[in-house]
Order: C-alpha cells, then structure tokens, then sequence
C-alpha cells in the first residue's frame, strides 16, 4: 500500500492528502477544479512548514511529504495506479456512487475504495462497483491533521481483508481506528448531529447566547469545542445535509433545527463563508 488517491480537494480532501503524505505514500489529489486544487495545494504548504517551526514535523520529512503530492484535475492520472483511493466529495449519494464507478473503472483491480462520508451508506455506494468486498467507508474528522481518529465502517459485503488494510493505512497516517459496523450516521455523527441540533434549537428559543451555550459545553461537559463552534467548522451546509439523511433514515428526533435552515438559506455557512453562529476573520 504505497500510492494513495484522494478524490476531491476541498477540506477534508487536502487534509487527508497532508496525512497520506506525512504517512509516506505517494499521493495524488484530484479534483475537478483548477482553483481547488491551487487553494489545496497552499493550504498543505502553509500547515506543513507551520508543522516544522513548531517542532512536529522534521523539515526533511516535510520537504519530502510535499515532494511525494501530485495534484491533478484527471481522474484517469490520479487513480491509474491507487492501492486505495479515498473519496472526500460532498455528502451527496449521487456525487459519491458516480465517483466511485468512476474510480472502479480506473483503479487497479486490487485497489480499495474508500468513502470518507460522515453519514451516509457505504454499502448503497458500494453496490454500484464490481468490488463491493474491497469498499467501505473511512471517516476521518476535521481538522485532518489535528484529530486522531477515524471510523472505519463496513459495507454488508466488507472483507475481512479490507478493513485490515485500512487500518494499516490508518496507522501509517498517526491515526487510532474504531470499527463499526453500517447505519445512518455511524457513532460520531449521529451524537454530534443530535448536539449540535439541539444547541442550534436553544439558540433560537433564547435559551442563551451561543458563546454561553457553547461554554456550558466545554466547560460543564468538557467537551474540547462548543457544538455550534463545531457547526461553523464543519460548515452548516454540511451539517444541514447531513441532518436532513439522518431525518430520512432516522426519523424525526433528527429533524434539522429551522434556524440552520435559515442561515444556510442566508449563505452563513460558518468559518468558510466568515459568518456563521459567529463571525471570523477570514484570511
């Protein structure tokens, strides 16, 4: 397991290519945007020498980890040779089944696929591949490179096979793993989403402002970041998807909260769009 393919170089994509090119793979990142890719690429450079002054991250793996990224908007370049090819588009079933019958043509017949969806079916993605025993989904959290953890989610056709390799990648990547097994929302999200909602329903209620809902939180519960904090980094038009397939697979207990809603609808979509349930100063 040596050459790695990440599909989509948006936040989740460059930070997973940063920790595939830290772990020692060769990795390309592929999207089909030139202007992605340029923001990706100086996004890793940026976080990468900020590795090196800081003292995490000797400069000559760094420089050699920058070296081993190609960023590419074809598709047929980036997965040709993929041992495993990481999808990390946004949560729409339809983007990610199209990405993947793509990426089932091109890679090579030992390759793993792997969605890195927060929510959704690996095995309703799988199923459209000829390699549904060789997929599955590798949830990694965001920041990439800041957070530890990634769920691995089987698929009902799974191999055994399978998540051992992922878990490999995984470790090679710093990460720890925890298996699941699939339904809507895994472990991490369905907790978060329910947080989140209902902090976002005691906003709007008046029940307190957001930096003392969030503090209550942090604070009360110790927990390391407030849950409308984590909205905004997640972004809300994530969040909000990611509510409206848990409401239609869970029920209602998941219905999303009307003031994410509205702010989506508004375009403050958190840290990305430099407003959300707070304002920021956006480079």
């Amino acid at each position: 397991m040596e050459r790695l393919t990440v599909v989509g170089a948006g936040t989740m994509g460059r930070g997973i290519a940063y920790a595939g090119a830290l772990g020692g793979f060769q990795v390309h990142l592929n999207d089909v945007s030139e202007e992605m890719l340029a923001k990706a690429k100086a996004y890793i450079e940026k976080e990468m020498n900020k590795s090196v002054e800081r003292g995490y991250v000797e400069a000559a793996k760094a420089e050699r980890a920058l070296a081993s990224i190609t960023y590419t908007t074809s598709l047929e370049e980036a997965g040709k040779q993929a041992d495993i090819a990481i999808e990390a588009v946004f949560e729409s079933m339809e983007l990610k089944i199209e990405v993947f019958k793509q990426l089932d043509m091109i890679c090579p017949d030992h390759a793993i696929l792997a969605t890195n969806t927060s929510t959704m079916s690996p095995t309703e993605i799988a199923s459209q591949t000829r390699r549904p025993d060789q997929c599955l989904a590798m949830h990694f959290f965001n920041p990439v490179h800041k957070m530890k953890l990634i769920e691995l989610v089987r698929g009902l056709d799974t191999s055994d096979e399978t998540v051992a390799l992922a878990k490999q990648v995984a470790a090679r990547m710093g990460k720890e793993t925890v298996e699941v097994n699939e339904f809507p929302g895994f472990v991490t999200s369905r907790m978060s989403c329910l947080i989140g909602n209902e902090a976002m329903n005691m906003l709007m209620e008046g029940v307190a402002s957001a930096e003392d809902i969030d503090k209550a939180i942090k604070l009360g519960l110790n927990h390391p970041m407030g849950p409308l904090e984590l909205a905004d980094l997640v972004g809300l038009d994530a969040r909000l998807r990611n509510m409206e397939y848990l409401y239609k697979t869970l029920g209602e207990k998941y219905r999303p909260s009307p003031i994410l809603i509205k702010y989506v609808k508004a375009g403050r979509l958190g840290r990305k769009t430099g407003r959300g349930f707070y304002t920021y100063q956006n480079d």
